[in-house]
């Protein structure tokens, strides 16, 4: 009877027992359930908030709402889409938890013919047309007061940008009132209007340069016309993008603006390949206004970095590594410049240099500089093709700058006052005014505040086709970028408006991880090709030219016969041709050798190392279980 008790017991208890544990589990998969924990491993924590917009969301006036308008029960919907918009969602609860209550997340499944829709729509969100006539969503507005900020799409290759994105809006959502950036260019930066020449010739407009549309998403930006004799003192920051011709009435007017605490954004060029003009001169700059800020560029002169060439298509369709092309990479960034410190690379269709003054007073600050396997050219060189500029190189070892950043209080580039532009027979209205702005106090000789200046020496990088590949997904247009050349306009332009948060968020790290390794390998087995390359060059010119010395000798009868010694040189030549060429294909050998070998490495520590090691540490461990256990048992 006992017996049969204590198996009832055990059963019972076996039972129960069951019953807890799943108890257990239920409460622990609820608690679970609610609670948002995550550990970002990535290097750059890509998938946490970085501290620039913490520290915004912990500044907010205003509530936001935050409206997510997402089909997210089609069945259609694409799979990258699907796993995107998690993505999302998940991170913008990141920005709810994080704000305390100031930030409220809001999502609608927006289904066709919905009322969810016809909000969608009325906030400008765009829906993406599937194959099966379906329209699916994923856009999202943000709401402060009577302020609201829309995203339509939420595009997926702009995921490295999410963060950006999100705080851009939440920022511009508090205030009504949006900071200025006047623009002055000689390029069409701002677009063209169709131009009708008759009823049958019609040319087509173009849209604004895509720097200027992502400009004027965050700030008021005026076109300021290349005639135009005065500049706004409201303006927040001056931008002046290929300089060519400017008059020195306008530039008298940059100069005050500066001496007043203006900032200025300089984009020179020794060579514009975008300038479409009649005018042989491709060449802009401020000489008078560089001087006057302690720096020079060299007229008529370009870059040509053979470590940092861009495989470019040329006129006969044949492709090649450009040294004139220059692709910065990170180690051509000054990492101690929180705008372009995170930035990885920049594409400059030629560009030139700019040299600091031995007489400048002024701090001044190298933001991006060239390879030391570099060295300066003509400008009229930059049709040649790259053999031509590489049997003529000789590296100057050094670095040379090609954006710089200048800071202080400046001195008038004119001093005896503005500049006469204008003929003498003006009206009397146009006197009265120049007379009326050149009174005691109107012209300023020193600076009343400090200035930030920032110089690049190349306006072509500002172009959309030498960032942005776009294509169309799904009906609607979507842009990549593939190079750091919008994120550097924009990080600049927020740190001389004063939004030094927004940068932080901007330069955050990449998912693309290039094989930095591989890039190495590859540079230095070139380095060796092209100093090879050089000798054999040299040697051939030299080879030819002793041939037309020897032909010269000749009088008419020995036109036709070719000398002993001609016949010597010739060989030594083929020869030498036979080893030098011979010595190349050992150099691109050797490159795919250490390439294929660091692959291998590579696989057989993710193959075998990795397993290897787990296995030994289960091994470890369940011995050191064991022999626990052993000494327990002995211990009882």
């Amino acid at each position: 009877m006992a017996d049969k008790q204590k198996e009832f017991d055990k059963s019972f208890f076996s039972a129960g027992g069951l019953l807890l544990v799943l108890f257990i589990l239920v409460l622990i998969n609820l608690i679970f359930s609610r609670a948002n924990l995550r550990w970002d491993s990535t290097q750059d924590k890509l998938y946490s908030l970085s501290e620039g917009s913490k520290k915004i969301l912990s500044e907010l006036k205003q509530d936001v709402t935050i409206k997510v308008f997402y089909t997210k029960d089609n069945v259609n919907t694409p799979a990258p889409i699907k796993i995107y918009s998690e993505r999302v969602l998940d991170f913008l609860r990141e920005y709810e938890n994080y704000s305390k209550g100031k930030i409220n997340l809001e999502i609608y499944n927006t289904r066709s013919d919905s009322d969810e829709e016809d909000w969608a729509n009325k906030y400008g969100i765009q829906g993406i047309q599937l194959n099966t006539g379906e329209k699916i969503y994923l856009g999202l507005v943000a709401v402060a007061a009577d302020q609201e900020e829309t995203i339509p799409m939420m595009d997926p290759s702009r995921e490295e940008h999410l963060e950006y994105d999100m705080t851009r809006i939440i920022s511009r959502v508090q205030s009504a009132e949006k900071r200025k950036i006047g623009i002055i260019s000689t390029l069409p930066v701002f677009g063209q209007p169709p131009m009708a020449f008759n009823i049958q010739q019609q040319t087509q407009g173009t849209e604004p340069w895509m720097f200027v549309s992502e400009l004027k998403k965050t700030y008021d930006v005026q076109e300021i016309s290349p005639s135009e004799e005065s500049i706004d003192e409201d303006l927040n920051l001056l931008m002046i993008v290929y300089p060519k011709n400017l008059s020195e009435t306008l530039q008298y007017a940059v100069d005050q603006y500066v001496l007043k605490g203006g900032n200025v954004m300089v984009f020179a060029d020794p060579f514009c390949v975008s300038d479409n003009s009649q005018d042989q001169s491709k060449a802009a700059s401020l000489d008078k206004l560089f001087a006057a800020w302690g720096v020079k560029m060299q007229s008529g002169k370009m870059l040509v970095d053979f470590d940092n060439p861009t495989r470019v298509r040329t006129q006969n369709n044949q492709i090649e590594d450009s040294p004139v092309w220059v692709s910065a990479g990170e180690e051509s960034f000054n990492k101690k410049d929180i705008t372009i410190a995170k930035l990885e690379g920049m594409l400059f269709p030629v560009i030139g240099v700019i040299e600091q003054m031995p007489e400048s007073r002024f701090a001044y600050e190298s933001l991006l500089k060239s390879s030391t396997n570099a060295a300066l050219a003509d400008t009229v060189q930059v049709r040649f093709g790259s053999d031509m500029l590489r049997r003529n190189f000789k590296s100057d070892n050094q670095k040379y700058d090609l954006a710089v950043k200048i800071q202080g209080t400046f001195k008038t580039a004119f001093p005896d006052g503005k500049p006469e532009d204008k003929a003498p027979e003006q009206d009397k209205a146009e006197k009265d005014k120049k007379e009326e702005s050149e009174k005691p106090g109107a012209h300023l000789a020193e600076g009343t505040k400090k200035s930030v200046i920032v110089i690049v020496a190349d306006a072509d990088f500002l172009f959309d086709g030498y960032y942005v590949s776009r294509q169309s997904f799904l009906g609607i247009d979507m842009s990549r970028m593939f190079n750091d050349n919008l994120n550097f306009v924009l990080n600049t332009a927020e740190m001389l408006t004063g939004t030094e948060e927004l940068i932080s968020i901007r330069s955050r790290g990449k998912f693309e991880r290039p094989f930095t390794k591989v890039q190495e390998i590859e540079k230095k087995a070139q380095a060796k090709w092209l100093a090879r390359e050089q000798e054999l060059v040299a040697k051939a010119d030299e080879t030819n030219r002793k041939l037309r010395e020897f032909e010269q000798k000749k009088d008419k009868s020995q036109r036709f016969v070719m000398s002993e010694e001609q016949e010597t040189e010739i060989q030594r030549f083929q020869e030498e041709k036979r080893r030098v060429s011979k010595e190349l294909k050992e150099v691109r050998r050797n490159l795919r050798a250490d390439i294929e070998a660091l692959g291998t490495r590579i696989k057989i520590f993710n193959i075998f190392l990795m397993p290897l090691f787990v296995s030994i540490a289960g091994i470890a461990y369940g011995l050191y279980r064991r022999k626990r256990s052993v000494n327990g048992g002995l211990a009882s």
